[in-house]
């Protein structure tokens, strides 16, 4: 299978820089997939899992959250707010958030402004799970 140059990076490391097959990621307009020769296209990334496959086959799975994405000259660019690959995740730490973001979201009323992250944090745990579980 063709593959293209996948960067993967947040505000804090570079978590890919290679040759990739193919790239599925969620932005706030659902799942897309990125395979060789994409056209150039930007996307701001959602909350969801992303799964990546290298040049030999290998496909890894991470949660993804906030960010860009962009095709540029047959490149690729995934800079997310946050990404960890699954082996990454502290399982428990996630069902902690998981619990604690479920237990404000029933305290607050739904126009707190604050209501928007603590269901974001909510969304974000969920992905952490689902990517580990």
């Amino acid at each position: 299978m063709a593959t293209f140059h996948l960067q993967i990076v947040t505000p804090d490391r570079k978590l890919f820089d290679g040759e990739a097959e193919k790239i599925i990621v969620r932005t706030v307009g659902g799942d897309v997939c990125i395979l060789a020769h994409h056209i150039d296209y930007a996307a701001p990334l959602g909350i969801g899992e992303a799964r990546v496959t290298d040049a030999e086959g290998n496909t890894r799975a991470a949660a993804c959250s906030g960010g860009m994405l962009g095709v540029s000259g047959g490149e690729v660019r995934v800079m997310a707010t946050t990404f960890e690959w699954e082996d990454e995740i502290d399982l428990h730490r996630a069902e902690r958030a998981q619990e604690a973001a479920r237990a404000r979201l029933e305290t607050m009323n739904r126009t707190d402004t604050e209501y928007a992250i603590v269901e974001a944090k909510l969304k974000r745990a969920l992905v952490r799970i689902d990517v580990k579980g």
